[in-house]
């Protein structure tokens, strides 16, 4: 039972390796989208994270930065 899954009347290895590729590269994928989210994550903290509240005040209104801050807020949670 368990071989004739494995073999899939001899499409195994093919089908298999496939499976396995499929499965390295959306990891790899993830992998690197999540180092680059948190590399530009830290530098706009290191821009943004040292300001005064009035220049906070103007960064908060500004459309794209109140994205980034939301989406830093939900991945700290």
């Amino acid at each position: 039972m368990i071989k004739e899954i494995i073999l899939m009347n001899g499409y195994g290895p093919y089908v298999w390796s496939a499976f396995f590729f499929t499965l390295t590269s959306f990891a790899s994928l993830y992998l690197l989208t999540k180092l680059q989210l948190l590399k530009e994550q830290k530098k706009y903290i290191d821009k943004f994270g040292s300001l005064n509240k009035a220049k906070v005040a103007i960064v908060r209104e500004q459309k794209i930065n109140k994205e980034i801050l939301l989406n830093t807020v939900i991945t700290k949670i």
